[in-house]
């Protein structure tokens, strides 16, 4: 679990695409990265939990670089590939990251699970008096879960949506206000028309669509 609020920008400093058999884990991975960070490498435990922009990934190896930074390395499979942003990530790319909540951290966020719903895209982007307005157009099977007021999770960062507008597609337009703060210590100040991102909904709305889709399948029908 994870609040998204971002203590660290790592970046990638290597990839390697593993065959059948290479793995170092028992569960098995696709695309090993491994990640530069500024976290203390004794203080990451082998297992552990960290949040790559938005996407939960575990630590399989750590160590120390010779500048005097740190690396972990996580491995990715083909279906978090296929439903996040990583597989687009190579050699060089920035990604927030969070290492997962404990019991006693401040819950400065919202509650984030770390499973990404789907990929969104910056469709507009304005400055207003030193903060940032962006909008981003959302998948429609994640439309249900984005409402005015309420919180998202776009690349690991805890923000809440504005404004929301139906497609007629089925797909969702919503506006988000960055401050200047948060543009300046996560990856989102480097966006760009077009960007893709990490989306996760806002927990409790997941739950309360599938609380509402099963009361309609319960539901007696008329003869």
């Amino acid at each position: 679990m994870f609040t998204g609020i971002i203590t660290d920008i790592g970046e990638i400093i290597k990839t390697t695409r593993l065959k059948a058999g290479e793995s170092q884990t028992e569960w098995g991975g696709d695309l090993r990265l491994d990640v530069r960070t500024t976290y203390d490498p004794d203080g990451i435990d082998i297992g552990a939990s960290i949040s790559h922009s938005g996407a939960c990934m575990t630590v399989i190896e750590k160590g120390s670089l010779k500048d005097g930074g740190g690396w972990f390395a996580v491995e990715v499979s083909d279906e978090s590939l296929s439903k996040t942003t990583m597989g687009d990530w190579g050699v060089g790319t920035r990604i927030n990251l969070e290492r997962a909540l404990t019991g006693k951290d401040e819950m400065g966020g919202h509650m984030v699970t770390g499973h990404v719903d789907g990929v969104g895209t910056l469709i507009g982007l304005t400055e207003i008096a030193g903060s940032h307005k962006l909008t981003f157009l959302a998948p429609a099977d994640m439309a249900f879960g984005i409402a005015p007021k309420g919180s998202i999770t776009i690349d690991g960062v805890s923000l809440t949506v504005n404004d929301v507008r139906p497609q007629k597609s089925g797909e969702a337009e919503f506006d988000i206000n960055i401050i200047p703060h948060t543009w300046t210590v996560t990856t989102l100040g480097k966006l760009s028309l077009g960007s893709k991102v990490n989306l996760e909904i806002d927990l409790i709305a997941r739950y309360v669509a599938r609380y509402l889709a099963h009361q309609m399948t319960m539901q007696p029908t008329k003869p």
